[in-house]
């Protein structure tokens, strides 16, 4: 937790909140965190700053918080990602909102297995739980939107012209003859598909919608691995 990341349920008066739970547990397990202790904190979806321990009682703490500071920027990214399994959506979740991409689309797509969709880490509580942890972890206090889309063809034809529209729009396909682009400096949408990538079918879908497929090497990369690779050498 590098962040300690605030809501405004906290707040028990001006400039000052009372903390529990996880929060809490972290703070005197891992932090060792006395009276007088200053951390680095944010209000969720607010500034940031400082709060300074007051009080340590039995089962919460007391800090006195200034929160003057700007968010980080974000990452003029939004991504496009085929449901990836469920084990691995707590993982890739966070590290989506710890590298400051605040657009997230999950997909369905023909590799999807069905059974992923029952899945309770799909709850909007999971998600947003998730997202908190990736957003502690990176600084941030911005919260990520998540949207679920289930069905691939009214997606794409109907919807992505929009969301795509004055984006720099790619879709990573490890068949495709062009590498990827670097130092990219203006907004993008990136479409990732399943470890085995996309159909051709839907490549030629995403394409006739004006995205160019690029690829990132020859070898067939985990989701959790190439989401990072990727967006570090787009806007490297």
């Amino acid at each position: 937790m590098n962040l300690l990341l605030l809501e405004h349920s906290d707040f028990i008066d001006e400039g000052v909140v009372e903390l529990s739970g996880r929060r809490l547990k972290h703070m005197l397990k891992v932090q060792k965190i006395s009276v007088g202790s200053v951390l680095k904190a944010g209000v969720l979806n607010g500034q940031t700053g400082a709060a300074t321990i007051v009080k340590i009682l039995p089962n919460s703490v007391i800090a006195q918080v200034d929160l003057r500071e700007k968010p980080l920027p974000i990452l003029p990214l939004t991504i496009i990602l085929a449901l990836p399994r469920p084990k691995m959506l707590k993982r890739i979740i966070q590290t989506l909102a710890t590298l400051g991409v605040k657009n997230i689309y999950l997909l369905n797509t023909w590799k999807v297995e069905k059974s992923y969709w029952q899945t309770s880490c799909l709850n909007e509580s999971y998600i947003r739980e998730q997202l908190i942890l990736g957003l502690e972890q990176g600084c941030d206090t911005l919260l990520p939107e998540v949207t679920i889309k289930k069905s691939f063809k009214p997606f794409v034809e109907d919807e992505l012209v929009g969301i795509a529209k004055n984006n720099y729009a790619l879709v990573a396909h490890p068949a495709s003859s062009s590498p990827c682009p670097t130092g990219i400096d203006k907004p993008t949408i990136l479409a990732i598909g399943p470890e085995g990538g996309f159909t051709d079918y839907e490549i030629r879908k995403f394409t006739d919608v004006g995205f160019k497929s690029i690829h990132l090497g020859k070898r067939i990369q985990r989701v959790e691995t190439i989401i990072p690779s990727l967006l570090a050498r787009i806007f490297l």
